[in-house]
């Protein structure tokens, strides 16, 4: 079963990219929806037993290599979020004409075939060969249907994610030759880098210290942390909504989910030297960027920079490790992408219908619009962290992560609710409420096509802030088992 998820946009991909059939738009429509049916299909599975839907086959047998794929409770939570968001990216980029449209549905399949590969590998080779084969359709889409200066940022950005890839890579490496033989005797030793075996080699303080300081580069450039950040605002404004979307909805979360299964099951001995820098430096940009999107006239820059705030909180609450951080970690993993879906699909509409994102060119939306209004309230109130939206309970959970691991960390942490609903709803109120200007006053509400996605999307505000539980069973018994796995 694992393998379909894989299988399906891959050859999807290869028709649109090698055939440049016509009904691109149609093709990556139904490829994502039948992902995201496969993923509903494992929604009743049992993952309190550990792997399920497991595939192994032997890559390259000789270096003990396994084409090996396997889905926990953590995996499952993390594969919902990006088949759900892709038929939602496919629908809202629907109404766009793009130049050679194939290859831009074709680049967006491709790349999340390589997202499920990433979520779903038990192989450290093979999580690597994903997501690095994930860097590669995103540049593409973000250098050829970008915006202003786009060559300059799209380069910028695959420089600092591929060169923190390959500290990664090296630190994987050094794991695998621990592996398969008694300390000292490498010869004739078969190596693996299954996770079950990396993750059973004892490391001295030292080494620990840099296999996890390899690891932690890849991800935090990935999330991003600061000061690893710097290339985020620019690319997600530069790239198109889609790419946005791919960017701040699934693929950041490639950073988080490594860290969860990768980085701090790896090297534990090295946590107690580096975890405490690493929360400070999640805390910063916490702070840093949420007094940055305050200060924000540019709509979309503003959710970027709120988007570093939010996965600030939530690497936080990882290296916390506790049982509350990290389930806070994967349920809010799932409702920011949700969230900032939502959030860059309005600032699209907002953008085609004014042809501006600047906060001081908008106004009075509300009158003349009143669906497009409440659904972006929904959706806003949800990235607040309002009682009763699906924000809430991770936040929540997160917070208390990182205040039981240290009570001033948690209380400088817990600003990102009071920084986020000052910029949200300073944004909110100059968007939809106030005077209307010659533009606004003539403002479309939505149409059937954005009712939809924005509909879908702040129905599942509603129903993951209701009921929580939905996804916390799920995760419960697969952290349970991390945490076991993993004394810090």
């Amino acid at each position: 079963m694992s393998l379909i998820f894989i299988l399906i946009p891959f050859i999807a991909a290869a028709l649109l990219l090698l055939s440049r059939t016509a009904g691109s738009r149609q093709i990556a429509l139904v490829a994502s929806l039948a992902n995201f049916a496969a993923t509903l299909y494992c929604f009743s599975c049992d993952y309190s037993q550990g792997m399920n839907c497991s595939f192994d086959v032997p890559w390259v047998a000789s270096a003990g290599i396994h084409f090996s794929l396997g889905m926990d409770g953590v995996t499952f939570v993390m594969l919902l979020l990006t088949n759900l968001l892709a038929p939602l990216i496919v629908l809202s980029s629907w109404s766009r004409t793009f130049d050679n449209e194939p290859r831009y549905y074709g680049l967006l399949l491709l790349m999340l075939g390589a997202l499920n590969g990433v979520f779903l590998a038990q192989d450290g080779l093979l999580f690597y060969v994903f997501y690095e084969l994930a860097l590669i359709p995103i540049y593409f889409i973000c250098a050829i249907w970008g915006g202003h200066e786009r060559i300059r940022i799209t380069l910028k950005f695959f420089i600092y994610t591929f060169v923190g890839s390959l500290f990664m890579l090296l630190s994987l490496l050094y794991l695998y030759l621990q592996t398969g033989a008694p300390a000292g005797d490498m010869a004739g030793a078969i190596h693996s880098f299954a996770w079950a075996d990396l993750i059973q080699v004892h490391l001295d303080s030292d080494v620990a210290n840099w296999v996890m300081l390899g690891f932690f580069l890849a991800f935090a450039v990935k999330m991003p942390i600061f000061p690893f950040h710097t290339w985020q605002p620019d690319t997600y404004v530069a790239a198109p909504t889609g790419g946005t979307m791919l960017l701040s909805g699934i693929m950041l979360k490639m950073g988080t989910y490594g860290a969860i299964r990768w980085m701090m099951p790896m090297a534990p001995e090295a946590a107690h030297t580096l975890v405490p820098i690493f929360i400070v430096l999640a805390i910063i940009g916490i702070v840093y960027a949420s007094i940055i999107a305050v200060k924000q006239t540019d709509l979309k820059r503003l959710i970027a920079y709120s988007s570093i705030a939010h996965v600030g909180l939530i690497a936080a609450g990882i290296f916390a490790w506790n049982k509350a951080g990290l389930q806070g970690s994967v349920i809010q993993m799932l409702n920011h992408g949700i969230n900032v879906v939502g959030l860059f699909f309005i600032v699209d509409m907002i953008e085609n219908r004014l042809g501006t994102r600047s906060l001081s060119e908008m106004g009075g939306i509300a009158k003349s619009a009143p669906k497009f209004a409440t659904l972006f309230m929904i959706i806003m109130l949800g990235s607040v962290a309002v009682p009763l939206t699906n924000g809430f309970p991770g936040e929540f959970l997160l917070l208390n992560g990182v205040w039981n691991y240290n009570f001033w960390m948690g209380a400088v942490a817990g600003l990102t609710i009071i920084f986020g609903a000052v910029y949200m709803l300073r944004a909110y109120g100059l968007v939809v409420f106030g005077e209307t200007n010659p533009a606004t006053e003539k403002f479309a509400d939505v149409n059937t096509r954005e009712f939809l996605v924005l509909g879908i999307i702040a129905a599942l505000v509603l129903v993951l802030g209701f009921f929580p539980g939905l996804i916390l069973n799920l995760t419960d018994a697969s952290v349970n088992k991390i945490l076991g796995a993993v004394q810090l």
